[in-house]
């Protein structure tokens, strides 16, 4: 894999499973607080969600590979742990990650409308999504691509 962690890998269409585990992770906790914040401290809890919003827009749309998180990974914790035995296919992550910026964008739109019920729900569900990818591996937002990607659709 290179000495630059996952962002040199010559399968851009593969990723380290521990990388994204490590953003999971990362997820978890920025929307942990922000669930913890948003009634006490609304704009820090508004941004924070606003550039989750963004992590998850751009690992979804550009790239899994140069995500912060995968950065963050790839500089930090890859040179220490070394590189992977086995690479996942990235498709289901990016799906993944689709499914938190849709979920973390409605409930940032709850939010600024004032229907805080909505917002609180959604964070909960993103948060719940990336605390089970964090601690066991299983990615929800992954098992939805392949249960979609097996339905035989018509022509």
């Amino acid at each position: 894999m290179g000495t630059t962690g996952v962002t040199s890998c010559p399968l851009r269409g593969q990723v380290d499973p521990r990388a994204l585990r490590f953003g999971a992770a990362a997820t978890a906790g920025v929307l942990a607080i922000v669930l913890l914040t948003v009634g006490v401290a609304r704009p820090l809890a508004l941004g924070l969600l606003a550039s989750q919003v963004a992590v998850f827009g751009f690992t979804a749309f550009v790239s899994v590979h140069w995500s912060v998180w995968a950065q963050i990974f790839a500089r930090f914790v890859w040179p220490r742990i070394g590189a992977a035995t086995e690479l996942e296919d990235a498709r289901p992550a990016r799906f993944a990650q689709f499914i938190g910026f849709v979920l973390t964008a409605l409930a940032l739109l709850g939010f600024v409308i004032g229907v805080d019920r909505i917002g609180y729900g959604f964070v909960a569900v993103a948060v719940a999504g990336a605390a089970t990818n964090a601690t066991t591996g299983l990615c929800l937002g992954c098992k939805v691509y392949l249960l979609l990607r097996s339905i035989d659709m018509p022509p």
